[in-house]
């Protein structure tokens, strides 16, 4: 006896009676006109999705995957010569986001104690390009090769493998700020997401497997109310989509660690700021439109509140990437393949020494000897956090970390920084 499907129930407990062949033909029928044109409709959609979206939504240029200026019959012995060791025992570092603010200091750092660096960067336009050349030039001159290549392109990570067995990779290149978000967000997943697996899959592939430190966020902790913010907190309640990236970022991190037995180590940096650093952060875009004689936004939460941000000088940073390093222990895994227990880790990086940014303001204003023209405006409500502050005894007690500058200091050094490389807002610093 033949058995239709439609004799099948559609709802428990209810059954349709079996239907002549001739009924069948004819609902057939019936169904490809429908058939066809929602097939038309979902290609119109991928169309418009991938071909005619605006710019803003669906442009991933920025993060090309077209990586000509690498290959030739110099590009291996560029890689190899610039993952030289010269120290004893030292490592050989894979750094992604190399030409970015803080990869291009820990490259700095780790190729002058003699680390062998590579570097690999996309030089996207989120910001001023010509920065991050500059800071290539300034790579180079020190021996760093950086790689211009996008993090997503699979073909050019395995080959950078052939060519050098890394044992570690520093990933710290990333889609950053979270205003942007509301603007583009698919650059955020493809960035902050797509990339981050698609480095961890070449990870767990090599043979052997490199240790990896990455860049997670303080923004993890979203709408956390504990002060100051632990490692033990909840961080399931992002605040903005580039929070909710590093956060899925940190439970990618933990799967693969499970599952493939790479060593993770996670760092949530809170508000870095220093010389060579973002025009996107707003220590940058101050003295630039203070100097321009621009008035400055100046956030303010309900009730009048404070927004107080943990500012960070660059080179606490950096002491904090290199001691994640130097801590972190092999992985586990051969060839896709773990073999066992692999170390997973999440610190803060912070100063613990949260500062209202109206005092950020009144520094700058003294620095640079001029009066800044201030729009108290209210906090908007487009991913920004009325305060953030680390909790990083956990850093110090297992990373030896100790942020030592204060925000004085630390924007003396960044105001020397920006007049001797932008000449008194003569030069734009778009």
């Amino acid at each position: 006896m033949k058995h239709n499907i439609e004799s099948n129930p559609s709802t428990p407990g209810k059954f349709k009676m079996d239907k002549s062949s001739y009924n069948n033909r004819l609902r057939l029928h019936s169904y490809i006109p429908k058939l066809a044109f929602w097939s038309l409709v979902f290609l119109g959609l991928l169309y418009i999705f991938f071909y005619k979206s605006p710019p803003a939504l669906s442009d991933l240029s920025r993060r090309s995957l077209r990586t000509s200026s690498y290959g030739g019959p110099n590009f291996s012995q560029k890689v190899k010569a610039s993952a030289k060791i010269t120290l004893r025992n030292g490592k050989s570092i894979l750094v992604t986001g190399a030409a970015g603010f803080v990869g291009s200091h820990v490259s700095t750092a780790l190729k002058r104690r003699g680390d062998g660096v590579v570097g690999l960067d996309n030089f996207n336009d989120y910001y001023d390009p010509s920065l991050k050349r500059a800071r290539q030039a300034h790579l180079e001159r020190a021996g760093v090769y950086i790689v211009e290549g996008d993090i997503n392109d699979v073909v050019l990570l395995k080959k950078l493998f052939d060519i050098v067995p890394f044992t570690h990779v520093m990933h710290l290149a990333a889609q950053a700020g979270v205003r942007y978000a509301m603007v583009n967000p698919g650059s955020y997943v493809h960035s902050n997401i797509a990339g981050l697996v698609s480095v961890l899959e070449v990870c767990k592939n090599a043979n052997p497997q490199p240790a990896i430190v990455w860049a997670s966020s303080s923004s993890v902790y979203g709408l956390n109310s504990n002060v100051p913010f632990s490692e033990r907190d909840r961080t399931d309640q992002p605040a903005s989509l580039y929070a909710a990236t590093k956060k899925a970022g940190e439970e990618i991190a933990h799967t693969y660690n499970h599952i493939y037995g790479l060593s993770l180590t996670g760092l949530r940096f809170f508000t870095v700021y220093g010389p060579w650093g973002r025009p996107d952060m707003a220590y940058f875009f101050f003295s630039r439109d203070i100097l321009k004689g621009k008035s400055i936004p100046i956030f303010e939460a309900a009730n009048h509140g404070n927004v107080a941000r943990d500012f960070t000088y660059i080179e606490d940073i950096v002491k904090g990437c290199l001691a994640a390093l130097d801590t972190s222990k092999k992985s586990t895994g051969t060839g896709g393949k773990k073999k066992g227990p692999a170390q997973l880790r999440v610190y803060n990086l912070g100063n613990t020494s949260p500062v209202p940014v109206s005092d950020l303001v009144s520094i700058l204003e003294k620095l640079l000897k001029k009066k800044a023209k201030r729009l108290v405006m209210k906090l908007p409500r487009n991913g920004d956090v009325q305060f953030t502050h680390a909790n990083i005894s956990l850093a110090q007690q297992e990373l030896g970390y100790k942020p030592v500058t204060d925000l004085q200091t630390g924007l003396r050094k960044f105001v020397q920084w920006y007049l001797s490389y932008y000449g008194n807002g003569k030069k734009s610093s778009q």
